[in-house]
């Protein structure tokens, strides 16, 4: 609540370039650790990537969490028509974190984001 800090609007903005480039890039055939990887690249170059403790997303369907994993070492690739999400977050002990997820449709012609809700920052006061 109330207007965030210039850090604040930093991070927010790092968090948001590296979940938008996975999401972008997932597509059938595409492997599941170079989305986790894009991710983490970005997040690296910023500075922050060691606040980063999970996978970049998973796949949902029956469960809430899984197959496929978009991590570290995962070798799959991408399937044909599933559907997974790509949250990358960062977190700060006794501070709080930064998540921004979507819900993405992978298909062969390129992903379909299934949750086209603002990015945009606001502000409660």
């Amino acid at each position: 609540m109330g207007e965030p800090t210039r850090r604040e609007r930093r991070l927010y903005s790092a968090v948001l370039k590296a979940q938008g480039r996975p999401s972008g890039r997932s597509r059938t055939g595409g492997r599941l650790e170079k989305l986790d990887s894009a991710a983490r690249r970005i997040l690296a170059k910023h500075g922050i990537a060691r606040h980063f403790t999970h996978s970049t997303g998973h796949g949902v369907g029956l469960e809430i969490h899984e197959r496929p994993r978009l991590g570290k070492g995962e070798p799959h690739a991408c399937e044909p028509v599933s559907v997974v999400t790509v949250e990358p977050g960062v977190y700060w002990q006794g501070v709080g974190g930064i998540r921004i997820e979507d819900t993405v449709l992978v298909r062969p012609e390129g992903p379909e984001i299934l949750t086209p809700a603002s990015k945009e920052s606001w502000v409660i006061s």
